[in-house]
Formats: C-alpha cells, structure tokens, sequence
C-alpha cells in the first residue's frame, strides 16, 4: 500500500495506522479519518507506512481488533519493519497493554497522537502549562502501563513532555503537579483578563475552524503579519491578537488554536482560558476548508467543541476557503447549503474585500443610534462617546452638550455606568 516511503523519510519513525468502520462509520469516511491520522503522525514526526481498517460493529474490548488481526498487524509491522501502531480511536490501558504484548511494539491512540502534537508545539508558558495538565489528566488512569511501556523507549513520537521526565513518578506527585499547575493556569488566566480589560470597548472578531482550514493565513492576509501559517495540524496553539482596520471601524483580530475530531477532552479543558478569546468575541468568523470532501463535517465538529465552549450564542459567519482549489459543482452545493457563506481564498487573496464588508455590517446590527443631553463638566463621558462612537450631531448649549451618535450596545452599557459614576467636577468616583 504504502511501500514507496521517500529517502528523506528513513529517519522518520515508521508507524501502522489502525481504524475501523461499521454501523456508524462508512469505510469511505474510516479512510478519510485514517488519511487525517496520517497527517497527525506526519506532523509529530512519524511516517506512516501501512494502513489497516477493519470492518467490525464494535471495538473488541480486549485488544479493539480481536485477536486474529492483532496477529495479522505483529506480521505487517515485522514484514515492514514498523516501529509504532497508532489506533485512530482512544483505547483503555487495557487494550494499550495487550496490543502491546501482542505486537511488541509501541502503540498510541489518537488522544496520546494530538498530546504529543501538542506538547512539541507548545512556545509559550500558558501553552507548555496547559499541555503539561492535559497530559498528566490522561496519564494518570494508564499510570502503570505507561510508566512500565515508557521504560522500554528511547523516545520519538508519544514520549514528549512530562512523560520521559517522571516515569518514577507515583500518583500522588502526579496528583500534586497538577494541582500545581491548575494553580499556575488561574494566575495565567488572571493575566490576561487584565490584558483584554485594557481592550474594552473594541469590536472583537475571533478565528474558529478545523484545524488546517486557514486561519492563520487570513489573520496574515488581513493584518499584513507573520503569524505562523503551514500546511501542518495545529500550526498554532496560542491565540495571536492583532488590531484590524476596516474602511468605518476598528477591530481586534484574534486566532485560535484549531479544533478537530475527537479532540482530547483533557485538552479542551486546559486550553478553556486561552480559548476566552472565543468566548469573549463579538463575531466570529468560522472558517472552512470548502475544497475538502470532509467540509460538512468539519463544520459539525467546530459547532459541537464551540457548544462544549459555551460559544454558540455568538454572530457567526460562515468563511469558505480555499475556494481557488473548488471545483464549480463544489461551489454551487455548498452554495445552496451555506447561502450566507462568504467564499474566499486567504492565499491569493480572493473575497477579502467582501468579506470586511460583511464584518462591517454585522458590527452595524449592534450599533443604535442615540441623542443624549450630558453635562459639559462630565467631560469625560464626552470624550469616550468620540473614542467609541460616530458622532452624527454635536451642539453646545450653555451648560449641557447635546450628541446625537451611533453607538455599540455594549459600548452604550459602558457610557451609562460612566455617567452614573462620574461627579460634577469630571472626575470618576
């Protein structure tokens, strides 16, 4: 199947994909999640030899593919000198235990895959403190086996992070490091609600999707940055925040990590403060991969992780892109599935335009147009209705100012409690 490995890839560690199909999953979609898989591995730096799909209505609880294909999987891994099988379901320590003794090689599942993805790619100390938790939440019921299974390594893909560091470890330190480090989480998250206080008032615009779907590249396009973007999963775990100037407001751009199916729920949990930049967002813009086969599907994973998120109650537009690489009958039935999606290709910078345009007016359904009378010695009710609001009309009358303005709902919250809270001398009390 996959025999013709590049010479560049020898040095890679080989690995055995394993999925099944059934009731619930068609054999075309086992294949698209095993080419997915594939990428993964490719992405923590295996390369993937050998796929295997077995039809089967359940996992077998012992070893998830019974014991004749176990069999079958220790011949195709001797025969092609296979270093590591990787099960695109995540298994118990269980089955961990006896693929292993049947193979007598390493095997991860899909959730130990992405941790470790992770755990390489993580820059940042919220990034390295998130994974870490996240990794020690999902060693923790396998602490046995995988401290014993570790023992036997000398590292490569599944071995990253705290594992190769603790395998003397007991539960009890395991259970104080990470008690630790939800304590270094909460100072984190404290941080930063401090940082987006300093943002108040601004239209916040965040970048949700399935992981390789372009974020990245659109927040580049847009903001004329450099903010990773490759053609690898989870390019980016950290959110990145840049002020984005449309043609009538301002707005602060954020990009987020990407999601993707069956994201580790361990995971979701620890990245939850970095993941306030979606929470906390005004709109959302949620971009799709439009020239994969998967895209509805895609689309169905980001709105369920953003569900778990507590986010589906944001304005959200749907962003197709990659549309360069659509085929038309592609266009036309996402067309008529999605008629409120905008079609752009972030690369060659097609549909950006109207894309702004589109952000521009979901800002306009918030705005409401108000005519106060305020007192001139509250100047600086004054002052904030310039910073945050178009002023249509502005007429001075003694002591009284009267302002005529659009303005943010949330903005308009902001001005009353800032009149509530300012004395006659102008000053906050």
């Amino acid at each position: 199947m996959l025999d013709d490995v590049k010479n560049s890839d020898i040095a890679k560690e080989r690995v055995l994909l394993v999925g099944i199909y059934g009731p619930d999953i068609t054999r075309g979609q086992a294949e698209e999640y095993l080419d997915e898989l594939a990428m993964l591995a490719d992405t923590a730096g295996g390369i993937t030899v050998e796929k295997v799909l077995q039809n089967r209505t359940n996992p077998d609880v012992s070893t998830y593919v019974g014991k004749g294909k176990l069999g079958e999987l220790k011949r195709i891994m001797a025969e092609k000198n296979i270093d590591t099988v990787i099960f695109d379901d995540d298994l118990s320590p269980t089955q961990i235990r006896n693929i292993e003794n049947g193979t007598d090689a390493k095997v991860l599942d899909r959730s130990a895959l992405i941790l470790d993805i992770f755990a390489s790619r993580a820059k940042t100390a919220a990034a390295k403190t998130q994974v870490e938790l996240a990794q020690l939440q999902y060693l923790l019921p396998r602490l046995t086996r995988y401290w014993t299974h570790l023992s036997r390594q000398k590292g490569g893909i599944g071995t990253k992070g705290p594992g190769e560091t603790q395998i003397e470890t007991d539960r009890r330190l395991i259970g104080r490091r990470i008690a630790t480090l939800k304590e270094k989480l909460e100072k984190l998250d404290k941080q930063r609600t401090t940082q987006r206080k300093h943002r108040e008032g601004m239209n916040r615009v965040s970048l949700v999707g399935y992981t390789n779907a372009g974020k990245s590249t659109l927040m580049n396009a847009f903001t004329q940055t450099d903010v990773l973007a490759e053609n690898r999963l989870f390019a980016t775990l950290d959110s990145t925040v840049r002020r984005l100037e449309l043609e009538n407001h301002s707005v602060l751009l954020s990009d987020t990590v990407g999601f993707i199916r069956k994201l580790p729920h361990n995971l979701v949990e620890s990245f939850k403060s970095t993941l306030d930049e979606v929470r906390e967002a005004d709109i959302l813009l949620h971009v799709v991969d439009g020239s994969s086969v998967m895209a509805n599907e895609y689309i169905e994973v980001v709105n369920e992780t953003l569900e778990e998120l507590d986010a589906t109650n944001k304005r959200t537009l749907l962003v197709m892109n990659k549309v360069d690489l659509m085929k038309p009958e592609q266009i036309l039935e996402l067309k008529r599935t999605y008629p409120d999606a905008v079609f752009v290709s972030a690369e060659r910078g097609i549909g950006l335009k109207e894309l702004e345009e589109k952000i521009e007016e979901m800002i306009e359904l918030e705005y409401q147009r108000h005519t106060m009378h305020i007192p001139v010695s509250k100047y600086k009710a004054v002052a904030f209705i310039h910073e945050n609001a178009s002023v249509e009309n502005e007429v001075y009358d003694g002591t009284d100012v009267e302002l005529t303005f659009n303005m943010a709902h949330k903005d308009f919250k902001q001005l009353n409690h800032l009149l509530d809270t300012i004395g006659t001398n102008g000053e906050v009390v």
